[in-house]
């Protein structure tokens, strides 16, 4: 069994800059203590021992530059590089696509920016795809969730969701080789487009087990993120 982990990186930081940061720079291309959003993501599963391969799907027009941070950083041969397409799920497929993996093999996807996953919880993922065939990372539920129906005005409440059946997704979510390209393949043929590598699997009928994640595994979204990233990694070297 191998194991292979699929990056998508080819955003471009829409929300990013709707929150008004500064720099035009996609979020994956912004430094935490100097070094890129990206490369800390990579960094992060090439620590652990376990994984074959990290693939990361990038913009054409980034290519060039992200295999100069490659080599900069000395990343060595795990990790390659594919285009990525115009959304997430094609990036994911196009770099699925140019793995040499066997059904058994395992599969991880993970947003590139999330740097903070730690070796302790890739471990239980991979561990928890071997056991089950598929898994994600998630976060309990902390505050009241509410079922809302949209209304001009914004949204009028329609029911309380109980916490104890619903989680925070996070990454990385991850399947069987054979069974990630078939939700992949499935989802393709009738055009439907998922948020997540899980809802793939969801509608393909595989069973999707949940790995405890934490809160540093968050993703980098707004510009206050990454002062809070640098404030956790401020707190490893204390």
């Amino acid at each position: 069994m191998r194991v292979f982990v699929i990056l998508p990186a080819a955003g471009i930081g829409t929300r990013m800059a709707a929150h008004g940061a500064s720099t035009a720079a996609p979020k994956q291309f912004l430094e935490i203590g100097g070094v890129p959003v990206l490369i800390r993501s990579v960094q992060a599963f090439l620590g652990v021992p376990r994984v074959d391969a990290v693939c990361i799907a990038v913009r054409g027009p980034e290519r060039a530059r992200v295999e100069a941070q490659v080599s900069e950083y000395k990343l060595g041969p795990r990790v390659h590089m594919v285009e990525g397409g115009d959304h997430r799920q094609e990036s994911v497929g196009k770099a699925l696509a140019a793995l040499e993996c066997s059904p058994d093999d395992v599969v991880l996807v993970h947003d590139a920016v999330r740097p903070l996953i730690d070796r302790e919880t890739i471990e239980r993922t991979i561990d928890a795809v071997v056991k089950h065939g598929a898994a994600i990372v998630g976060m309990p539920a902390v505050d009241t969730i509410k079922q809302v129906e949209r209304t001009a005005d914004g949204a009028i409440v329609t029911a309380t969701v109980p916490r104890e059946i619903v989680v925070h997704a996070q990454t990385p979510q991850g399947a069987l080789c054979g069974l990630m390209r078939r939700a992949f393949a499935e989802a393709d043929a009738v055009g439907f487009a998922g948020t997540d590598e899980a809802s793939l699997l969801e509608r393909a009928g595989i069973e999707v087990a949940v790995v405890q994640g934490s809160a540093r595994n968050f993703k980098i979204t707004q510009p206050g993120d990454i002062e809070l990233a640098e404030f956790y990694l401020r707190q490893e070297k204390a």
